[in-house]
């Protein structure tokens, strides 16, 4: 994809920035799958085992945001889309720090389907990790360049966004759902 537009301002410290969080964050959730279960954290009485429904919540709420935002852009409604935009990016920036508190504090649960069923999951889980990656980056870049009044910018890099975050967002839901009977009770 080749920029449009010319480049603003704060371009030479937002674009590092987004490049710097974008391969710190993936880099440092891979890191929590490494992590022995003796280093998990203890939160005393607090239940976190819970989380997961969570972030079924946080990333259900993600897509209906991001449905909304773009109906409010295909109606022109610009101060809702960007408001439905930033409210979708501020859930999924709740999600990580939920998601990394969930692998910090609880056990791994591991898949227990069989049949039919287990290649389903798996494809959409694998799909949904490798397709989680590039959201961040997309996102960051989608808001900065809308916010910058960079729109032809902006409208290149949503037709990428738009529909991975939304893919990324849904089959998140789905993880839950097929995950759901193996987490452990809390």
């Amino acid at each position: 994809m080749k920029p449009t537009g010319n480049p603003h301002p704060n371009d030479r410290i937002a674009i590092p920035t987004i490049v710097a969080l974008s391969i710190a964050v993936p880099i440092a959730v891979a890191c929590l799958f490494l992590l022995p279960e003796s280093w998990k954290l203890q939160w005393g009485s607090a239940n976190v085992r819970s989380l997961p429904f969570f972030h079924a919540v946080l990333n259900g709420s993600t897509a209906v945001l991001l449905a909304v935002a773009y109906g409010m852009i295909k109606t022109k409604n610009v101060a809702l889309h960007r408001l439905a935009n930033v409210m979708a990016f501020t859930l999924s920036a709740v999600f990580l720090v939920s998601y990394v508190i969930s692998h910090l504090s609880n056990p791994d649960a591991h898949f227990g389907g069989e049949g039919w069923i287990r290649p389903v999951y798996f494809f959409i889980l694998i799909s949904h990790i490798l397709l989680s990656v590039p959201v961040l980056p997309l996102a960051m870049l989608s808001i900065y360049r809308a916010w910058n009044n960079q729109i032809a910018a902006h409208k290149a890099l949503v037709k990428w966004t738009f529909p991975i975050w939304m893919y990324v967002a849904i089959t998140g839901v789905l993880v839950y759902v097929f995950m759901a009977p193996y987490y452990p009770v809390a």
